[in-house]
């Protein structure tokens, strides 16, 4: 009896053992990667990312902000954002070629005008009002509007398969929608005419980056890079801007002496300084949303956003002295946590989603934030401090 009883405890005891001998040595190599300096510079690599990415979302913002209030011409600032933008692109694809001595990705005509037409066009204006909106409102209700870009995000990736309907979304409608009625109601700041300019913008923008993701992420049309990217989609950004900047701003434009008829070259110079300045910024804004994602992943995007959004409304109300009541500051939270639940579900139907990605080319993931492009390609990473190879 005895000998039946240790026959089984052998076998458990054998059985233990190997278990430990698979698990000690991965559980050691863990604890060496998390101690080791590896760990530490691509922690403090993903947070320069962040702070990097930071500085040209939150300074674009300010500069757009500023600049519009002091000039008014908001249609022809985009557009010349958009011409020097054209330019750095063509400049340093040129420039790449040359060292690497391959040419990079040239659309034909028909695939140019059918793939990217629709995502150009949608781009023009939805920057091209945001802007304009800076004409009547504040930073803090910019700010808090054009994160409403998330459900008309979720509303169109809905229509065109790239989400699928969960219930949860449900709630992050109700959470980040009720969030901004609470925030404009009764706000002393508020302008109807500015609100409405952002409010499309914001609808715009859901669009725009739902058909900029599947340009992206297909591989046939082979436009993962921003740089390609923005070299094939400057012109039709101009072409949908221009006919609104003649429109409205043209004469106001051509009579002022800040820039036609100008009388003194210093104020010129300056002033088109300032305009090479933002469109530097808007420039490298999307690098640095390429880089951060490209090296991290875009849940650290969207994470990331929702910080930049407290930093941007925080500098706001302390240095542009926008007003808030308290309803309105209980609207703010209330949006932000819709923006997290959205963050989170995000997270927690990752491997679904990834699943469904497998299948089909076109249900791509959607980790996006207030208009942020997924530019991951149809890759994923599970670790917020995960770096990848370059594509």
């Amino acid at each position: 009896m005895t000998g039946h009883m240790t026959g089984p405890k052998k076998q458990a005891r054998e059985a233990l053992y190997k278990v430990e001998g698979i698990l000690q040595p991965k559980a050691k190599l863990v604890k060496q990667s998390l101690c080791s300096c590896g760990f530490l510079l691509l922690a403090l690599q993903t947070i320069g990312l962040i702070l990097f990415y930071y500085v040209f979302s939150i300074g674009l913002t300010f500069y757009n902000q500023r600049f519009i209030k002091k000039f008014s011409y908001p249609m022809s600032l985009t557009m010349a954002h958009f011409v020097i933008k054209f330019i750095l692109a063509a400049v340093i694809r040129s420039l790449l070629e040359w060292r690497k001595g391959e040419p990079r990705i040239m659309l034909p005509w028909p695939m140019y005008i059918k793939k990217l037409a629709p995502t150009g066009l949608t781009a023009s204006v939805d920057i091209g009002l945001s802007n304009w909106s800076f004409e009547f409102i504040t930073v803090s209700l910019y700010t808090m509007t054009k994160s409403v870009a998330i459900l008309f995000l979720l509303f169109f990736a809905i229509i065109m398969k790239l989400e699928k309907m969960r219930v949860g979304l449900i709630f992050v409608v109700l959470f980040i929608a009720g969030g901004l009625f609470m925030f404009t109601f009764h706000s002393t700041q508020f302008n109807l005419e500015g609100f409405i300019l952002c409010l499309t913008a914001s609808a715009l923008s859901g669009l725009r980056w739902n058909l900029a993701q599947i340009v992206t992420q297909k591989k046939e049309i082979g436009l993962s890079h921003p740089l390609d990217l923005m070299y094939h989609v400057q012109p039709w950004m101009i072409v949908g801007l221009l006919p609104l900047a003649v429109a409205f701003e043209a004469v106001p434009l051509a009579t002022t002496e800040n820039f036609f008829r100008f009388h003194d070259t210093k104020v010129l110079l300056t002033n088109l300084g300032l305009v090479v300045l933002g469109a530097s910024l808007a420039f490298f804004l999307e690098f640095s949303e390429f880089l951060l994602v490209s090296r991290t992943s875009s849940l650290t995007l969207s994470i990331s956003g929702i910080f930049k959004e407290i930093c941007t409304l925080f500098i706001a109300f302390e240095f542009n002295h926008d007003q808030i009541k308290f309803l309105n500051g209980l609207g703010l939270v209330v949006c932000i946590i819709g923006i997290i639940i959205h963050v989170v579900m995000k997270a927690v139907n990752r491997g679904e989603d990834d699943a469904v990605n497998d299948n089909d080319g076109d249900e791509t993931e959607m980790l996006m934030l207030n208009g942020e492009a997924n530019t991951e390609g149809e890759e994923s990473e599970d670790d917020v401090f995960n770096v990848r190879t370059d594509r």
